[in-house]
């Protein structure tokens, strides 16, 4: 193997430049350097270890969480004729003496290992008895207490800068605050390392949130108008939520897959077999499912719920589109989310500096849906990365949305509040300012109080989508004891008083044609084009049965899509093709172009 990276990344992966920064994090690497990678998903993490580990002498250490992801990126780089392997507990006794041989023969490029089997006293023997390249920690972030994706077994590893002093060890992330960060350097000992702080935008996202109810009804919609046939994952809160909204889409037609915890390892194994291998597939999942998932042609990810933080939301969301092409990220959330996280949060046992990070990040998260303004730059601006413009592609650029000066209406909620003794949830909340009265408000009173029935002119949904902001915007907190009640904040005094005005989203359906104005562009060839992408599509599906791998790791789309725009009619020509590299064109290239000529002549 050529120890010229550039050269690496032409033959080997069909690619015919480095994007920044991934030229200096390998130069680094093969210096002997360490170095901390940030990079938004899809960015070219995997390049910036895979391709020293090929230039440089040994075995390349790849320390990943997830059995599911070590079996794809393996099979991907095999498909490129790489020599790599891995070691978990999906392997056989046989199997697993096979890749140890392997290891010890140094015929091994990479080995991919669960921090808890790298960890093993009998594995880091094994490994200091042969040439290690570098050790690669993916996934980086699991190391972080407080972020959304904990793995303590991660704790450990920056015990191998002592077991091995003198390799190269480069950590790498998609997700991370500057806390985060600290953290990551911190615990893996990389203090000496480069930071790569490469930038977190992924303009191919659009960006949509909205609230309200009837979620369930407005994400069928979305998916048969945006994005029909194709493959998607919909996150809920609960296992049980999951279950019922799996089923629901399955009676409407759709192929919709459950997927949490409490399911059997087996079930989970041939959900994530069915997702990768099949172009249609939407799995609806608890946050169990996705960091092991490296399926690019991803085109949604949606939310029925709030998540608790920007990390975890921009984490889940970069799954969609990974190939660059054009994806959504939906999400629907209520006042119920609201308040139930904000009561978890609440009634935590977390010590006090834990749970004032998690309250924080959960603010950041809610302002988020609230705001009227570009969501991509305050997504980016969270990170610490600066967009100079309103991006143009998320649901407040392209239907800037009304707002209404709500200080009145807040002024008379938060007077409700304090005259009912704050301690009674949103809905006893709004019977009163309603003036609808019921045997229990008459038994404490209420329905005498100066704030009864004052509320009239506005709908019941209206006074919950504002008590929704309120709460947002930190003016009204949630009590810990379970029950829903809301107390003031002392920062509502400023409203209270006049001092500040509030200018807040109405409480109103968008109509169907303003929907379809949103659309996101899915099809992602011309029409006229159409044939010729299915057949390429249908050609490169049948390879992929025929080896029992999924269609992406043949192709992905965006190498279709640009064999479809160059339309190359040698071999030759077939290498200017964006992930076409030695092996695949050997593999593959007569057949793609045989379907190419067969449109063509």
């Amino acid at each position: 193997m050529s120890n010229r990276p550039h050269e690496i990344l032409n033959t080997v992966f069909g690619y015919e430049d480095f994007r920044p920064p991934q030229g200096e994090v390998i130069e680094t690497i093969m210096a002997g350097g360490n170095a901390l990678v940030l990079m938004p998903t899809g960015g070219g993490k995997s390049l910036c270890y895979q391709v020293p580990a090929l230039a440089r002498p040994g075995t390349a250490i790849v320390v990943s969480p997830l059995i599911a992801l070590m079996q794809d990126q393996v099979a991907a780089l095999r498909q490129l004729g790489v020599a790599a392997a891995f070691l978990n507990s999906s392997l056989s006794a046989e199997e697993a003496r096979e890749v140890l041989r392997q290891l010890h023969a140094g015929t091994l490029d990479l080995l991919y290992v669960a921090p808890e089997r790298l960890m093993n006293a009998s594995m880091l023997d094994r490994l200091t008895e042969v040439p290690l390249s570098l050790i690669a920690i993916d996934e980086a972030h699991c190391v972080s207490q407080w972020g959304h994706d904990f793995r303590p077994e991660y704790i450990r590893l920056g015990e191998l800068a002592d077991h091995f002093p003198g390799i190269p060890r480069i950590a790498l992330t998609a997700t991370a605050d500057e806390t985060s960060r600290e953290e990551i350097v911190a615990r893996l000992r990389l203090d000496d390392a480069r930071r790569f702080i490469s930038g977190f935008d992924r303009p191919n996202i659009r960006y949509r949130i909205s609230q309200g109810t009837g979620g369930r009804d407005r994400l069928l919609h979305f998916i048969r108008e945006s994005h029909p046939g194709e493959a998607g994952i919909v996150y809920c809160l609960s296992r049980r939520k999951v279950e019922q909204t799996a089923d629901w889409l399955g009676k409407q037609g759709l192929t919709a897959l459950p997927y949490h915890a409490g399911l059997s390892a087996e079930y989970r194994r041939k959900v994530q077999e069915r997702f990768l291998a099949e172009e249609s597939v939407i799995v609806v999942a608890t946050i169990a499912f996705g960091m092991g998932i490296d399926k690019p042609d991803v085109r949604f990810v949606a939310h029925l719920n709030l998540p608790k933080s920007i990390e975890a939301y921009y984490q889940e969301t970069g799954r969609a589109g990974r190939d660059g092409l054009p994806a959504d990220a939906w999400m629907d959330y209520g006042l119920q989310d609201v308040l139930s996280l904000r009561q978890m949060m609440a009634g935590s046992e977390a010590d006090e500096r834990i749970k004032r990070i998690e309250q924080t990040k959960l603010d950041a998260m809610l302002g988020l849906t609230e705001m009227t303004s570009c969501r991509r730059q305050a997504l980016l601006g969270y990170f610490g990365e600066t967009l100079a413009e309103p991006c143009g592609n998320c649901d407040n650029c392209l239907e800037p949305p009304e707002t209404w000066d709500a200080t009145e209406a807040a002024q008379k909620a938060l007077s409700c509040i304090h005259r009912t003794g704050q301690r009674f949830g949103v809905n006893y909340l709004v019977a009163v300012l309603r003036g609808e009265a019921d045997e229990r408000m008459r038994r404490f009173g209420h329905d005498q109080i100066s704030t009864f029935g004052i509320g009239t002119k506005l709908s019941a949904n209206a006074w919950r989508g504002l008590f929704r902001q309120l709460i947002a915007r930190g003016l009204i907190a949630v009590d810990a004891e379970g029950h829903g009640g809301l107390r003031l904040d002392p920062s509502c005094r400023a409203v209270l008083r006049g001092e500040h005005d509030l200018q807040l989203r109405p409480e109103k359906k968008r109509s169907a044609s303003k929907r379809a104005a949103r659309r996101a562009p899915s099809a992602p060839v011309a029409v006229e084009d159409q044939p010729l992408w299915e057949s390429l599509r249908a050609y490169r599906r049948r390879l992929a049965e025929e080896q029992g791998i999924p269609p992406y790791t043949v192709f992905h789309d965006a190498t279709l899509k640009h064999m479809l725009e160059l339309r190359p009619s040698t071999l030759e020509e077939m290498t200017a093709v964006s992930g076409v590299g030695e092996r695949k064109l050997a593999k593959y290239g007569e057949g793609f172009l045989r379907i190419l000529q067969n449109h063509t002549g």
